[in-house]
């Protein structure tokens, strides 16, 4: 007999529901032989993909990171399959065995610890040689920490004059890591890191005298039962963590925001690039501001941002 959810989970879909997705799976094409690039949960177990796990069904081998852990995964998706570890210290020499099977016509899956693929984790250099040797290679997007974190930063600085780099781990030796500060600090645009919770302390301690104005984002565990975002100056993290033991558990996901925006004339918009702008909206009222800003900062060299500000300004003296 069923057993009926609890009233939190009343409104949750039924089997029956997840039934009628089945077609969104069974009708795609899941070639071999071929590599599948396989992200999985990053905490919660419900964020696997039905993609994900027809792949997993259905491939002939498992290429993991860790052996032990995927075998754990996937023993609660109730699958087993034979595995095959491909991590940083054998990845060349593993690279060969995936091929071998490929060569034989099967489906191979890789998975890392969690996550996707290839972001702070094996897979780069497996990917690379099975390319080489002239198989496919299929993602099966999912849950990444990167993705996750920004998705809740709202931190609005990720254009083109601030693209936001993905660090992932910083060296774990103090002068290696404050010479790799020093080279970030030159980029424009937020930085996204990753960090273990036996190095947070030391990396946040680094950060915060590195920036201690830049705004900074926390992610810690994230999508788990104990999530939790937190946001602050970097100058403010060290208490942060200190404040709690518990603070310092789990893995941490870190954005740092850009470098505010001087003040004064480095902020001053050409007058070149207004008179290019309000030509720009004034004979095509139908452009987006968005795409005006962008064709204004082209035609004339000044800041995309700053124009989009600007038109932004325009727009509502007009609608007044």
């Amino acid at each position: 007999m069923t057993q009926p959810l609890p009233p939190s989970l009343s409104g949750l879909p039924s089997a029956d529901f997840f039934a009628h997705l089945q077609p969104c799976v069974t009708q795609q094409s899941y070639p071999a032989p071929a590599l599948y690039m396989v992200a999985t949960p990053i905490g919660n177990l419900g964020d696997i993909t039905l993609r994900a796990m027809a792949v997993l069904h259905l491939c002939d081998v498992v290429a993991a990171e860790d052996t032990r852990t995927s075998q754990q995964l996937l023993a609660r998706y109730r699958l087993h399959k034979t595995m095959l570890a491909v991590h940083q210290h054998n990845e060349n020499d593993a690279a060969v065995k995936v091929i071998a099977y490929l060569q034989q016509g099967q489906r191979v899956a890789f998975v890392s610890d969690a996550g996707t693929p290839g972001l702070s984790d094996p897979g780069q250099r497996l990917v690379a040689q099975v390319r080489q040797a002239g198989f496919p290679i299929i993602p099966i997007p999912g849950p990444s920490a990167l993705a996750t974190l920004l998705s809740v930063a709202g931190i609005d600085d990720t254009d083109s004059d601030h693209p936001l780099h993905f660090i992932g781990f910083l060296p774990s030796k103090a002068t290696q890591r404050q010479t790799v500060l020093a080279q970030l600090g030159m980029l424009p645009g937020a930085l996204l890191f990753y960090e273990a919770p036996h190095r947070i302390a030391e990396t946040l301690a680094a950060l915060s005298q590195q920036w201690p104005t830049r705004q900074l984002v926390i992610g810690r565990e994230l999508t788990k039962q104990f999530e939790q975002i937190a946001v602050m100056p970097l100058a403010q993290a060290p208490a942060w963590l200190a404040q709690n033991p518990y603070h310092a558990r789990g893995e941490f996901a870190l954005l740092v925001a850009a470098v505010p925006a001087p003040a004064g004339p480095d902020t001053a918009i050409p007058a070149a690039a207004k008179r290019t702008l309000e030509i720009l909206l004034a004979t095509l009222p139908d452009l987006p501001t968005k795409q005006a800003a962008q064709l204004a900062a082209e035609i004339s060299g000044g800041k995309k941002n700053h124009l989009y500000d600007y038109a932004l300004q325009l727009k509502t003296t007009q609608e007044r």
